[in-house]
């Protein structure tokens, strides 16, 4: 869920009324705005920004939910289970109580419904659901806020650890810049251990489309990366690289999603460094403990690239099976792990332990959601 500060929709109850009962046969609460009002609204307000601290009795600042970029970010699933089991369930305060006694699956459906709709500008914001796992290697096309350091080590031939710390900050609706700080280690004949920062790069990306309803999104980007590695230690090109790219990803029954990547890396000075043409794609299926808990996203990702030289394109492909799972009770920190095996030209081509940590920091510092 989004910052510690932001509560999850529906969640603090009436104080004067402690906890709701389950509603009576004779008197359904039928609507989503009516169950709202009836269980939320007297902290939430009726219109959603959240009543003044003098009148709910106490100091923890509520969300305002008519914002957009704090009422889209999440999928129900997330907000669904500080409903149903409280506010410790996302490691938010105690004070909020479980409702999942009080209120059946489909109140709780409605009621979130209803909650959501106070961002009037829903369709321009891409829903939480559609922020699937975060692969080893292929982007996907959801934009967001995170830091993530990733680390692939050669598992056989000359020592190579090559990372990535990579910034990334959503702007607006759609959009996202990201900054990517490549460093790494390696094992050379003629100095043994060398290291040093590889090429940095700068990124943009931007939601073309998306909609709940199918379960899709597409996202156009584009990297620049700088020449500020050194060529000769192995840790970059030496040239100017732009990487146009699209992203694609799409939910799939069953708890599983699909995501596609194609691009190019197009060089300033072909002659130094060839142009390349890859497409990547990713299936895999998450599931969580107890409905609720951990979640663990098993997946499989096959990697295809191509230079494109002045008499033949060389392909390459690899295969890359990889677990990724939530470590923090409010899952904004992530880990992920997998093995990068060449399926093409493995002889010249080392297989790859491949890992990184993930910290969505929009939902919570690094000492929080535990």
């Amino acid at each position: 869920m989004t910052r510690t500060r932001l509560l999850p929709l529906i969640v603090i109850p009436l104080l004067g009324a402690a906890a709701m009962a389950a509603p009576s046969a004779t008197a359904p609460l039928r609507s989503g705005a009516q169950i709202f009002e009836a269980a939320c609204a007297s902290c939430h307000g009726v219109d959603g920004r959240g009543a003044a601290r003098t009148t709910v009795g106490f100091e923890t600042e509520l969300p305002d939910l008519t914002d957009c970029n704090f009422a889209t970010r999440e999928p129900d699933k997330d907000w669904g289970a500080v409903v149903h089991h409280g506010g410790p369930a996302r490691a938010f305060d105690k004070m909020m109580p479980a409702f999942g006694e009080a209120l059946s699956q489909a109140e709780i459906q409605r009621a979130l419904d209803h909650a959501r709709s106070f961002c009037r500008e829903k369709s321009s914001w891409p829903r939480g659901e559609l922020n699937l796992p975060r692969p080893l290697v292929t982007s996907k096309a959801f934009v967001e806020d995170e830091a993530v350091i990733s680390t692939a080590v050669a598992t056989e031939g000359k020592g190579e650890v090559m990372s990535k710390l990579i910034y990334e900050q959503r702007i607006g609706a759609r959009g996202q810049f990201e900054v990517i700080l490549p460093f790494g280690f390696l094992e050379t004949e003629e100095e043994g251990w060398t290291g040093g920062i590889g090429d940095i790069g700068l990124a943009t990306k931007w939601a073309l489309w998306h909609s709940l309803r199918t379960g899709s999104i597409l996202s156009l980007a584009l990297e620049l990366f700088l020449p500020t590695g050194r060529e000769d230690r192995g840790l970059g090109k030496g040239v100017t690289v732009v990487e146009p790219f699209v992203a694609f990803g799409q939910i799939l029954p069953y708890k599983g999603f699909l995501q596609l990547q194609a691009g190019a890396e197009v060089s300033t000075e072909p002659d130094r460094a060839a142009h390349e043409v890859f497409w990547r794609g990713v299936l895999g299926a998450s599931f969580s403990e107890h409905g609720f808990g951990r979640m663990w996203s098993p997946m499989i990702e096959v990697l295809g690239a191509a230079e494109l030289e002045e008499d033949e394109a060389a392909v390459s492909w690899d295969l890359v099976p990889q677990l990724q799972a939530t470590i923090s009770t409010r899952h904004h920190l992530i880990v992920a792990a997998g093995v990068r095996v060449p399926v093409t030209d493995f002889d010249a081509r080392s297989s790859q332990f491949m890992m990184y940590l993930l910290w969505d920091w929009f939902d919570g510092s690094l000492t929080e959601g535990w």
